[in-house]
C-alpha cells in the first residue's frame, strides 16, 4: 500500500453528532481537491448555502438524498425543500449513482429524509478549506455544551459558507 491509495474503511475519520466524515484525498497528500466519504444520518439537513469561491461535487453511493442545486425564484422560509427555480427546477430525490456538481455561487443543499443512513462521496475544490472546516465544526460539536451561533457564523464566513437556511440534525443543538 502507498500513501496515495486509501483502501475501504481507511482514512482519517471525524465522527460528530451530525455525520461521519472520512478523509480520502487531502492537501497533505498533494491533492488540489478534498475528497471525503460521508455518512449522512436520517434527519440530517445541511441547510441551503452558497460558496462564492469553492466548487463541490456530490455522488450518492448508498441510499437516497434530497438534492438542491439552483437559484430559487424566491428564497422563502427557513427551509429549502419546496424551492423552485424560474425555469421550474425543483429538489430532486437522488438515488444511488446520482451526482450533483455545484458551481461557485450556486445555492445548494442535501438532506437525508429517509430512515436509513446514506453514504456519499463529497469533493470540494480548492483544498484544504473543507478539510479544516470539518475539523473545526467537529471540535465545536464535540464540546458537549450549547453551540455558540456567533462562533459558528464567524467560522462559516472564514470558510466561504453563506448559510441560507438552518442546518438541522436529530440531537442538533
Amino acid at each position: 500500500m502507498t500513501d496515495l491509495i486509501v483502501p475501504p474503511g481507511a482514512g482519517r475519520q471525524l465522527v460528530t453528532p451530525a455525520q461521519s466524515v472520512t478523509f480520502k484525498a487531502t492537501k497533505e497528500m498533494g491533492s488540489s481537491v478534498s475528497i471525503f466519504e460521508v455518512i449522512v444520518p436520517p434527519g440530517f439537513d445541511v441547510g441551503a448555502h452558497v460558496h462564492q469561491h469553492a466548487q463541490e461535487f456530490f455522488y450518492v453511493l448508498e441510499g437516497e438524498l434530497d438534492l438542491l442545486c439552483f437559484e430559487p425564484a424566491e428564497r422563502t422560509g427557513d427551509t429549502w425543500h419546496h424551492w423552485e427555480s424560474v425555469k421550474g427546477d425543483r429538489v430532486v430525490r437522488a438515488a444511488e449513482g446520482s451526482c450533483m456538481f455545484v458551481p461557485s455561487g450556486t445555492p445548494h443543499a442535501f438532506r437525508n429524509a429517509t430512515d436509513k443512513p446514506v453514504k456519499m462521496l463529497f469533493e470540494s475544490f480548492p483544498s484544504p478549506d473543507h478539510e479544516t472546516y470539518f475539523e473545526e465544526i467537529a471540535e465545536i460539536w464535540s464540546r458537549g455544551t450549547a453551540v455558540d451561533p456567533a462562533a459558528v457564523e464567524e467560522m462559516r464566513q472564514r470558510y466561504d459558507v453563506a448559510q441560507l437556511t438552518p442546518l438541522r440534525f436529530e440531537g442538533g443543538r
